[in-house]
Formats: C-alpha cells, sequence, structure tokens
C-alpha cells in the first residue's frame, strides 16, 4: 500500500528536504545504509557515500572536513557499530566507545557544514527492558535497560539527546527515528556478529545442507520480536526527512510481533529444513518483547508493504546469490 497524499500542513514539512538534494548517507554500505540509497536515488535525490577505508566517522576532525567539503542539504546518520546478543555481550567498550564517537563527529560535522536535515536512526533497544507494550516514544529513560546490550542502548540513547540538543540550542530541524527489528538484501549472515534472524536462515540452511537432525537455538524460543524489511524501513525514513519536524523520536516498525520460536518455524520451511529445533534454555532470552507503538509513523500515512515470510525468501535467496558470486 503506498502512503496517504499528504494534507496542506504536511505539505509545508516536506518542504524541509528540497527536492534533488544532495543527502550524505553515513554507513551506506550497511543494512540501513545501502537500502537508503536505494531509495533516495529512486526519488531523485543525490546520495554522496564515503568508504570506510578512506573515512574513519569516528575521526572528528577528518569526518568535519569531509562534509564541510561536501556541503551535503541532509545527512542520515545509519552508521553504527552492531550485532546480537552475543556481539553486544561480548564488546561492550566497543559497541558503547565507537558509537558515541560516530554520533559525535558526524552530527557536529553536519551541523558545521551547513546541513539544513539530519536523521539521526536509532534503536528499539533504547526502552527499558520492561517498558509497557507495544511501546511508545515516552516510554525512553523510564525504567532500567536490558542487561545484554546495555552499552549499545545508552551509545544510542546519547545520540537521541544529542539530535533534540541541536534542535533546542541552535533551532536545527534535525530528527531520531527508532526502527525495529530489520533484516533484508545487506543483512550481516556472520554467526558470532548478525542478528536472529540472518542467523537462523544460515543455520537452518547449513543443517538442510549438512542433513543435521537438529538445530540448537539460544534460549527459550518465547521471547516476542518485531521484524520489518529494510525496504520499508527507507520509505518511513524518507517520508520522515519530507514530513516531520518534532524533537520527540519517532517509532519506526510494521505494528506486530511473534515469538522466536514461530520466526524459526517460519525460518525452517522457508529453507526447506524438515528436522527439529531444540532449545538450549542455558542461554540469554533478552528482552521478553519489544513491539513498537508506530502511532506518530501512522499518523504520517505509512504502512510497511513487505509480508514477513515473503521478505524473509527474499532475503534468503538474496544471500544465496551473494555466497554463490564469493564461491
Amino acid at each position: 500500500m503506498t502512503t496517504e497524499s499528504p494534507g496542506p500542513a504536511q505539505e509545508s514539512v516536506r518542504s524541509l528536504l528540497p527536492s534533488a538534494a544532495r543527502v550524505f548517507v553515513a554507513g551506506h554500505r550497511g543494512l540501513v545504509g545501502s537500502a537508503l540509497v536505494r531509495r533516495l536515488t529512486a526519488a531523485g535525490h543525490e546520495v554522496i557515500t564515503r568508504d570506510r577505508a578512506l573515512l574513519d566517522l569516528r575521526d572528528a576532525e577528518r569526518t568535519g572536513a569531509f562534509l564541510r567539503e561536501a556541503r551535503p542539504d541532509a545527512v542520515v546518520l545509519a552508521a553504527a557499530r552492531v550485532g546480537g546478543i552475543m556481539a553486544n555481550d561480548t564488546f561492550p567498550v566497543q559497541f558503547l566507545e565507537d558509537n558515541l564517537r560516530i554520533q559525535l563527529s558526524v552530527v557536529a560535522g553536519a551541523h558545521a557544514a551547513g546541513a539544513r536535515r539530519l536523521l539521526f536512526l536509532g534503536s528499539s533497544c533504547i526502552y527499558p527492558r520492561h517498558a509497557p507494550q507495544p511501546i511508545p516514544e515516552s516510554a525512553l529513560l523510564t525504567g532500567p535497560l536490558e542487561p545484554t546490550n546495555e552499552a549499545y542502548a545508552l551509545a544510542k540513547i546519547a545520540g537521541v539527546v544529542q539530535t533534540r540538543s541541536y534542535r533546542r540550542q541552535y533551532g536545527v530541524p534535525y530528527i531520531s527515528a527508532m526502527p525495529t527489528n530489520l533484516y533484508g538484501p545487506g543483512d550481516n549472515f556472520d554467526l558470532e556478529t548478525s542478528h536472529v534472524l540472518p542467523a537462523l536462515i544460515r543455520r537452518f540452511h547449513e543443517a538442510r545442507r549438512d542433513g543435521a537432525p537438529t538445530v540448537t537455538l539460544w534460549g527459550s524460543g518465547r521471547p516476542r520480536r518485531e521484524f520489518l524489511h529494510v525496504d520499508d524501513l527507507a520509505a518511513a525514513c524518507l517520508l520522515l526527512l519530507e514530513r516531520y519536524d518534532g524533537e520527540e523520536p519517532v517509532n519506526i516498525g510494521c505494528g506486530e510481533d511473534l515469538s522466536i520460536r514461530e520466526l524459526a518455524d517460519t525460518v525452517s520451511e522457508v529453507t526447506g529444513y524438515h528436522g527439529t529445533v531444540a532449545w538450549d534454555v542455558s542461554k540469554p532470552d533478552g528482552t521478553p518483547r519489544k513491539l513498537l507503538d508506530t502511532t506518530r509513523l501512522a499518523a504520517l500515512g505509512f504502512e510497511p508493504r513487505i509480508p514477513l515470510r515473503e521478505g524473509i525468501a527474499g532475503t534468503y535467496a538474496w544471500w544465496l546469490e551473494q555466497s554463490a558470486a564469493r564461491s
């Protein structure tokens, strides 16, 4: 379903992102960044990127110099150090410090370079472990965080506050958004650092390939999660750049969740695995449930277009193509 036509009030907000704007996408090779590049290019904007080998976004001086030279109209901060429960729990220092450095460099550099718009992308993990469900944006900083990703969550919370502070102190229309769990082409399938959905795809694919009778997964399978295809996320980001100008973050999700056990069943069907699934309850489950309240985004006319099973099948096909090309 396409987004609704904006009313008169929305038309005035849309002017915040000029047509054919120059947009710097920080983190353009990642899952989110690559989807943003596709969406922004299709919408007629000029996308500016810089490879990590040429620019370390943790380096504030070099990042600022690059942005002053590039002079983007808008910046989307999709660059981050990301990973699943194991990676977050093993490397909390890097998840905290790398993300803080990236955010400080890019946001400050964008403002110094005169960027008129900035979208900071956080994560649904910024919300308390036992937040009300669905989670409204107002739940931020109302309770303890999930311990296994506390360092990453605190870095992202700092990014939300940084973005809001630039609005208040300098009057710039910078905004932030909190995506739910994302997946799609460009995802990370490394079993040591990946999120749950690509990890499940790879585990079940390899089990089918090897004829393994059982796949053992972490936890109980009871936690519930919401999943959004990254192309739907990119569409929502463009909509926010065009229409939203507020200091409160905006949740980006699909409004539906399922248990990890149900997700595993779906992935096993898509990959053609017919063995059994065992659950290692000695491993952590993480937050019991994370479902975002997307009322604020829906009011702008957004609806996701890609059903979960269809999106998983497409992501699996993409990964198989990439794996074949590398072999």
